[in-house]
């Protein structure tokens, strides 16, 4: 069964050059199987909030726990993707997968084709980093996560550097997957249209310090249509929640 994920009272402060504090007294509850989009300014901390959850970093007050269990370092229960693939270019795209399975036992040739075959790359196991492209190398790297079978998923904004018809491609495989493995999910995005299309509720946050100021239930039935007149009723009903920043004029707007 997926993980709960609970952020209590969070806050982290980074000394350089001079005392900042990027998040303070975070409250968050992800319950287990849904999918969570956090959303907001750059500096508001989001990427620094997914760091955490993934034990890559440790908060300075507060607590964060993955199926009621304190989270203390990097943990196989714990799939992380990057904003960048971050592959291993004299290995291939088989090789890069299988480096992700961390978890002992399971037949890992099963798991390997297994995870392959949801991303898209059957066809592609012997190619090298060289030989793919972006969207390609981007589902290299989720079914590497994958391939643990992790009881949460950590997006940090993985299809930010592609083109548009690649990202919506993209966006509907980790759609598919998340529905067939219904792993609790947090992906940090800049992008409302992904928010509203991946996320059951989406988390929006304010800077200045990093806090969530209000949590957004997307009103839509699954599998979703970017086309329709709902989709777009959402994403304004969104874009209304978010309100200018310290200094920033009030046609501000993502």
């Amino acid at each position: 069964m997926a993980y709960s994920l609970t952020f209590s009272r969070v806050t982290r402060t980074f000394d350089t050059p001079e005392p900042h504090t990027v998040l303070a007294d975070l409250d968050l509850e992800v319950q287990a199987g849904a999918f969570v989009a956090l959303v907001g300014r750059s500096g508001c901390g989001k990427s620094t909030l997914l760091r955490l959850a993934a034990g890559l970093d440790k908060p300075q007050g507060g607590r964060i726990l993955a199926g009621g269990n304190p989270i203390e370092g990097p943990h196989p229960e714990l799939g992380v993707v990057f904003q960048e693939p971050r592959l291993f270019p004299w290995l291939t795209v088989r090789e890069n997968v299988l480096l992700g399975r961390r978890k002992p036992g399971g037949d890992r040739d099963a798991l390997l084709a297994h995870y392959l075959d949801l991303v898209g790359l059957t066809h592609a196991g012997d190619l090298y980093t060289h030989q793919l492209s972006g969207g390609m190398a981007q589902r290299v790297a989720i079914a590497r996560a994958l391939i643990n079978e992790p009881q949460v998923m950590l997006l940090d904004e993985p299809f930010s550097a592609l083109d548009a018809f690649t990202k919506m491609a993209l966006q509907d495989a980790l759609a598919e997957i998340w529905e067939q493995s219904r792993t609790t999910a947090v992906l940090v995005t800049h992008d409302l249209d992904e928010a509203v299309y991946l996320s059951d509720r989406v988390a929006v946050m304010e800077a200045n310090p990093g806090r969530i100021i209000t949590m957004y239930e997307v009103p839509l039935a699954r599998p979703r249509d970017r086309t329709t007149h709902g989709f777009g009723e959402a994403r304004r009903e969104l874009l209304s929640l978010f309100r200018p920043g310290r200094n920033e004029p009030a046609e501000w707007a993502i």
